[in-house]
């Protein structure tokens, strides 16, 4: 049985500004975004059966949903008949915790999604691969180019290779947030701005709009971005997504290091973890 293995990585928000609301109700944003090395293993198996099936092990693997964005990506690829009735067998080793921003599910389906096309299982244009990544989830897109990334308003992503090179402690407390429930709470707009280079300056000076509602209802979550800034060596703390992972960055992986075990001595029962930018 021949079995394809491959990585889907962690992204994260470097910045992210809530800019707008569209007659659908989705918000519209604005959003830097790198990827991080820190990922979950997917094996990919043709299957016999008449039907396919995904599987979630490891650690973080309680709580998935039996509906959820690998399952929805290939309900989709069946009712365009682009798998030829091939059946999968899917198994995915979850590393990255759910309900933390760090876009675990949504990366799964664009890894998924891109090593179909990468095998040429099917071929598809540019247009009708954005289409069906929306469908799955607004974040699938960024996922298909493991590159830093930048999301505008309009829907329009913008693709950097500048690296960002830095090192990383992503942080989360005992504590998951709702990404429909934390967007349904903002109620102010950022400017537009539409940035088009990473430059670290710049980043260091933005911000992620969700922080405010996201610290409002889970104030631990507040405390414990008070507590990271403090850190030594650190250059930045922000969190990613909706939350609930708080990242602090810095520019030496020695900083990090050490950052953690000061960490990790003040707050034992809290998951967290050292990486870098890819």
């Amino acid at each position: 049985m021949s079995v394809s293995k491959i990585k889907s990585y962690a992204k994260v928000n470097l910045s992210l500004k809530v800019v707008g609301k569209l007659k659908s109700n989705l918000h519209k944003i604005e959003s830097f975004i790198t990827f991080v090395n820190l990922s979950d293993q997917i094996q990919i198996i043709k299957s016999k059966n008449n039907f396919h099936k995904v599987y979630f092990y490891g650690r973080f693997s309680k709580g998935v949903l039996k509906q959820n964005t690998i399952t929805k990506l290939l309900k989709i690829l069946d009712e365009k008949r682009l798998l030829n009735g091939q059946k999968y067998l899917i198994k995915v080793k979850k590393n990255i915790p759910l309900k933390s921003g760090l876009g675990g599910g949504s990366m799964n389906a664009a890894s998924i999604f891109k090593f179909f096309l990468d095998k040429k299982v099917f071929f598809l244009k540019n247009k009708e691969i954005k289409k069906i990544a929306n469908i799955v989830g607004s974040d699938v897109i960024i996922g298909m180019k493991r590159i830093n990334s930048i999301l505008l308003s309009s829907g329009k992503v913008i693709r950097s290779r500048k690296k960002i090179g830095l090192y990383v402690l992503i942080a989360k407390p005992n504590i998951g947030c709702s990404t429909k429930k934390i967007y349904k709470n903002v109620k102010i707009f950022s400017k537009k701005k539409n940035e088009k280079v990473f430059i670290l300056k710049n980043i260091i000076k933005s911000r992620n709009d969700l922080e405010e509602v996201v610290f409002s209802k889970y104030p631990v979550i507040k405390r414990l971005k008070e507590y990271m800034k403090k850190l030594p060596r650190v250059k930045f703390v922000r969190m990613t997504g909706s939350g609930a992972s708080l990242i602090a960055y810095f520019n030496s992986k020695n900083a990090s290091i050490n950052a953690a075990k000061i960490f990790r001595r003040n707050y034992k029962n809290y998951w967290c973890i050292i990486s870098k930018t890819i």
